[in-house]
């Protein structure tokens, strides 16, 4: 049994787990609490860590990938030419070791940046941007380097507002 990475419909990750268990697959989902503004609203609502990817555990050489590959939500396996790519164990223990209770993955304060880590936004007009992170400012604040129209620009940002880029 090998992890294997599933590339899905846009923001279909959620109807593409559910199929692809029903279809006897272990599927793993990583997601995070994200703050929406709406309406003058504010919520927190659970959002995939790796948009448009999820997790799926089999063996292929005792049934197809076509199996997987053919659930309503997927497009297909993430390939290195013809063939499905396997994910390290590791990799997804490392995941599920940042899950809490909830089942949602922990970012911001509670994770630990070094000088240099590739970090990505996640809220904010600069969502989806990777950067470096540079340094903490204070207990909720953080100093990212993003290239911003072709040259490196020192962004205080909110450290709930980051996550680590994979």
């Amino acid at each position: 049994m090998r992890w294997y990475c599933i590339y899905t419909q846009p923001r279909m990750e959620l109807w593409a787990q559910s199929n692809l268990r029903e279809r006897g697959f272990e599927v793993f989902l990583p997601r995070y609490l994200k703050q929406r503004r709406h309406a003058r609203k504010t919520e927190m609502v659970g959002r995939p860590l790796f948009p448009r990817y999820l997790f799926v555990r089999a063996d292929f050489s005792e049934t197809s990938p076509r199996a997987a590959s053919s659930a309503e939500g997927v497009v297909d396996l993430v390939r290195m030419g013809r063939d499905a790519s396997p994910i390290r164990d590791e990799i997804i223990a490392e995941l599920r070791t940042r899950q809490a209770e909830d089942g949602y993955i922990r970012l911001g304060r509670n994770a630990s940046y070094n000088v240099g880590d590739r970090v990505r936004m996640i809220n904010g007009s600069m969502c989806d941007q990777v950067g470096l992170f540079d340094c903490r400012s204070d207990d909720q604040r953080v100093f990212v380097l993003m290239n911003l129209l072709g040259r490196e620009v020192r962004v205080r940002v909110s450290a709930d507002d980051l996550a680590k880029a994979f």
